[in-house]
């Protein structure tokens, strides 16, 4: 069976400026694979394989590398040692913005992710309105995306990325800006496309929706892999170490 993910040697560092903030030509270019001074590693030989409908929750402290390891594998963060294998196409909700375009109302937003992402124009017409009403967004389709609310553009993000036929989900932390009755809905939906055997990257601070989606975890502590097991078992390392700190 091919990999649905296969990491190797995985290693990306970035630069900060005077001011603390990552340097632009560190995000979207490997300079020198060798560390210079004022600059630190986000993710330091990592390696791990993913196999077809694994379903991963990526645990550890903020700052960890865990939104940089999901960055690198829906190929929007180029790595400076190693490599990022992908079989298959990625739905990325990694982000509050998520591609979307602020003077582009919901409706032509909506066309223009899910054409990006290979959806025929019929396919788009079919699923547009499904996509609406599970966003809650039925009177705001012509409202340009910059004036939703953060919780509103959270419900579309999700909304458009879940009708992907893509293989490979990727969710960072935000379906926790959503309301109950939609995390509820979010998670029914993750439910079923686990169910159609796609394969999920899952990072979160929430115990109980890792516990619930997730039969695998990575544990990132200072950019290195520290365990890759059961869910539960990475959970059980990660609170001790939490504890002991």
């Amino acid at each position: 069976m091919t990999a649905a993910i296969e990491v190797k040697g995985l290693g990306v560092h970035f630069r900060r400026n005077r001011r603390g903030r990552r340097n632009f030509k560190d995000l979207f270019a490997g300079a020198s694979r060798r560390s210079r001074p004022g600059q630190f590693w986000a993710l330091r030989d990592v390696s791990f394989t993913v196999q077809p409908g694994e379903s991963i929750g990526i645990v550890g402290r903020n700052g960890q590398g865990k939104s940089t390891l999901l960055r690198l594998v829906a190929g929007v963060l180029l790595p400076d040692d190693g490599s990022v294998t992908v079989n298959g196409g990625v739905a990325p909700l990694i982000e509050l913005t998520g591609g979307f375009v602020g003077d582009l109302t919901v409706r032509e937003n909506v066309n223009l992710m899910a054409g990006l992402h290979g959806m025929a124009r019929d396919e788009i017409g079919r699923r547009y309105d499904g996509m609406i009403v599970f966003a809650e967004l039925e009177e705001f389709q012509e409202t340009p995306y910059k004036h939703l609310s953060n919780g509103m553009k959270v419900r579309l993000a999700f909304s458009v990325v879940s009708q992907l036929d893509e293989p490979i989900l990727l969710v960072d932390e935000v379906l926790a800006v959503g309301d109950k009755g939609f995390r509820d809905k979010c998670y029914q939906r993750i439910d079923e496309l686990l169910a159609e055997g796609r394969t999920l990257f899952f990072v979160s601070h929430n115990e109980r929706d890792l516990r619930r989606f997730c039969t695998r975890g990575l544990y990132l502590d200072k950019g290195a892999l520290v365990l890759d097991a059961g869910i539960n078992e990475v959970l059980d390392r990660y609170n001790a170490d939490s504890a002991a700190r």
